[in-house]
């Protein structure tokens, strides 16, 4: 069943005046006869609205420096800050030296009130000495909390000081969660610090192995990451590093020996896959590792890239045994999923992605959206240049990178750079809005009004989306399929990952429990109201 503007405008018509004019921005039904199709995206959201972002500090600590597993990380401030420093994403990790993976650990100065009276500084300065001693890490990273900048604690200084004091680095990020309209400030702070500290800081000038790449945006959640390099070692690449899933200091430390950068999650890291273009010469290239046509797809575009026969050959044989292998199996599940309909509404770009493998099942997306995207994830990044900075953009230092006096080096010439550019999407990202089918819905910072009214009028047969909602959508008798952490199941990733998500999608759709929830609007409504310009009645 497809929506109308007039049922939107409706649904949206409950809400005050200015609420309603600024929600109609967000909200987009796809129209590919329409010239352009602009959606409002990365604004501050409507006090009032239930809304299922994060903060800045959940971007730079809890997505791209958490999984850096040779690293402690500290947050500095309160205790309940601590939610997003362990627990709510499965970043799986293997030491690469024994005892050198920290993941199973939440260190957190624990501010209390008189810390924040007096200062908490001090006992920063405690807190990492203390880690140093106790875990002897390769490095060490200090995020702040709301508190910390409010009360002007210099975590700059006491980084600076604590690493003269025990030799090793110490990095602190500035990511109190105000600093952004949503997490999306924090991928870029935490971009911007490994940009200036970590990258480049190894010694070697050239990678180990043949086909040097780095894998940006790919954090191992549930093993994720594990079932991608199993493809790409087997055709004989060598990943140089992983940001971040299963990442390490040391190996990130040398990742500008890289031929090319592969970019899965656009929006989390897009930011280091464009400075490292300009400081060491490395083009990176868009690939989508979700669902096994999009896999097959990326390996192919890589191959390209290094124009090799011999690399060729061997991913069109990896390629063949693959889809020989999961294909009979993802048809059994096919036949239990054919015809159903989904909502991704994921952060990075999952909800993009995943989007593919529900096709692979026989699933139609009909309205898809992300909680902290850009308008470059849904338009694509053309229109970047037209993009106004905001005031809250710029609480964002803006890191400026020059080349490399000494390792900047062209990896193909301008003119095989075009010639690419023109077959792969090498240094560009079209965005979500280009693959999603006429009449399908398009929306951003989705909230729990917006998410009840949606699955009442469109009736999904599956909700993708995080773990913040799935509970509110599963009391509606909806299947819901985590995509931010998955559960308790993965991987997802690559051709291995696309049979175990065909298996855990048609497994909700059989089970019996949907048989016995009631949705709330089959009943009479305990109370009823409405919101006016004065006020509620």
């Amino acid at each position: 069943m497809a929506m109308t503007l007039e049922q939107i405008s409706e649904m949206l018509a409950k809400y005050p005046s200015k609420v309603e004019k600024n929600r109609k921005k967000h909200i987009i039904i796809k129209d590919s006869s329409a010239d352009r199709q602009e959606i409002e995206a990365n604004t501050r959201t409507i006090p009032g609205i239930i809304t299922n972002r994060g903060c800045a500090y959940a971007g730079c600590k809890g997505v791209v420096l958490g999984p850096l597993k040779d690293m402690v990380h500290i947050t500095h401030g309160p205790i309940g800050c601590g939610y997003y420093s362990w627990g709510t994403r499965r970043n799986k990790a293997r030491a690469d030296e024994p005892g050198q993976e920290f993941l199973n650990y939440c260190v957190s100065t624990d501010m209390q009130e008189s810390d924040i009276v007096f200062g908490g500084e001090k006992k920063l300065a405690k807190v990492i000495d203390e880690v140093a001693g106790i875990f002897k890490p390769k490095a060490i990273t200090v995020s702040a909390t709301c508190p910390v900048g409010l009360i002007g604690d210099d975590i700059n200084a006491v980084a600076r000081a604590a690493e003269e004091r025990l030799g090793i680095p110490i990095l602190a990020f500035s990511c109190e969660g105000y600093k952004g309209v949503s997490q999306s400030a924090g991928h870029h702070i935490a971009n911007n610090g490994l940009v200036e500290r970590v990258i480049g800081a190894g010694d070697r000038e050239e990678a180990a192995g043949k086909y040097p790449i780095n894998l940006l945006g790919e954090y191992n959640i549930g093993g994720d990451s594990w079932e991608i390099e199993r493809i790409l070692d087997e055709i004989g690449y060598t990943v140089v590093s992983v940001m971040t899933g299963n990442g390490s200091y040391e190996d990130l430390k040398n990742a500008h020996t890289a031929e090319l950068n592969l970019v899965q999650c656009h929006r989390s890291i897009n930011y280091i896959a464009g400075m490292l273009e300009t400081k060491y010469g490395t083009p990176w290239l868009k690939v989508n590792f979700i669902g096994v046509a999009a896999t097959a797809e990326s390996l192919r575009n890589m191959a390209r890239y290094f124009d090799d026969p011999a690399l060729t050959a061997r991913t069109e044989e990896i390629i063949a045994r693959e889809l020989a292998r999961v294909e009979p199996q993802i048809e059994q599940y096919r036949k239990l999923c054919e015809g159903k309909t989904a909502f991704c509404f994921v952060g990075g770009s999952r909800g993009h992605h995943y989007q593919g493998l529900f096709a692979e099942l026989g699933i139609d997306t009909v309205l898809a959206g992300y909680e902290f995207a850009h308008r470059d994830d849904y338009e694509g990044r053309q229109v970047i240049p037209e993009i106004k900075t905001d005031a809250d953009s710029k609480n964002i230092p803006d890191l400026h990178v020059t080349a490399d006096e000494r390792r900047f080096r062209l990896k193909v010439s301008p003119e095989k750079l075009a010639e690419l550019q023109r077959q792969i999407p090498l240094s560009f990202y079209a965005g979500m809005q280009v693959d999603m089918a006429d009449g399908t819905i398009m929306v951003d910072d989705l909230n729990h009004y917006e998410t009840e009214e949606f699955i009442k009028l469109l009736k999904p047969d599956i909700f993708a989306s995080g773990i913040k909602d799935k509970y509110v959508v599963q009391k509606m008798g909806i299947p819901a399929k985590q995509l931010h952490s998955y559960d308790y199941s993965g991987p997802y990733a690559g051709f291995g990952g696309a049979v175990n998500f065909a298996r855990d999608v048609s497994m909700g759709f059989v089970s019996p429990t949907w048989n016995f929830i009631v949705p709330p609007w089959k009943e009479e409504p305990l109370l009823t109201g409405s919101v006016t310009e004065e006020g509620v009645a």
